[in-house]
């Protein structure tokens, strides 16, 4: 894979350093391409030399940071269960202003889909319905309901400033997973 110049990555993360700082501001649709180019202090060519528009911005920071969490989700394969699960929470708390902004913001619902569709494919594995305690459940059911946990948890997180260290979150939430997967 080329390297890529500095000046573009330089300029790529300010642009998006940029756009999340605004939709903490203001809603998604009121934010215009000149807005991002004052707050990044890039000329608007320079947003769309990379990007076809904000809509197209925003959908490539979400999958950046989707391709992120199944990098660290392979990481953590090797990892105990709570040790994975605090790579994420270090993760949301590094990105803590993208991830409270897209959970709280208008695009939520899309953003939560698509988050939750991340932590369904990534728990899939870790089911078991042939024996244990979820014998002859719906693997489906499983998958929603702890998904659907996960992101909760996340949310709560988020939109409690934070209340707990992204350690404790892990433990708990690893504690209360492994509870129920076994």
């Amino acid at each position: 894979m080329p390297k890529v110049d500095r000046r573009i990555a330089k300029s790529q993360v300010a642009i998006k350093n940029a756009v999340t700082e605004l939709m903490a501001e203001k809603s998604f649709d009121d934010i215009t391409i000149q807005d991002i180019a004052d707050r990044a202090d890039v000329n608007r060519g320079t947003i769309y030399l990379h990007y076809t528009d904000k809509y197209d911005l925003l959908d490539k920071m979400i999958e950046e940071h989707m391709d992120n969490l199944r990098e660290l989700c392979q990481l953590a394969a090797e990892m105990t269960f709570q040790e994975g699960n605090y790579v994420w929470y270090e993760y949301f708390e590094r990105h803590y202003l993208f991830f409270s902004t897209m959970l709280a913001s208008k695009g939520a619902p899309y953003f939560r889909s698509r988050f939750l569709d991340l932590v369904i494919q990534e728990f899939r594995a870790e089911v078991e319905t042939t024996e244990g305690k979820n014998q002859g459940l719906s693997e489906d059911v499983i998958l929603q309901f702890f998904g659907s946990a996960v992101v909760g948890a996340v949310e709560w997180w988020f939109k409690n400033g934070m209340p707990l260290s992204a350690r404790v979150m892990a433990e708990q939430t690893g504690a209360l997973l492994d509870r129920n997967l076994e």
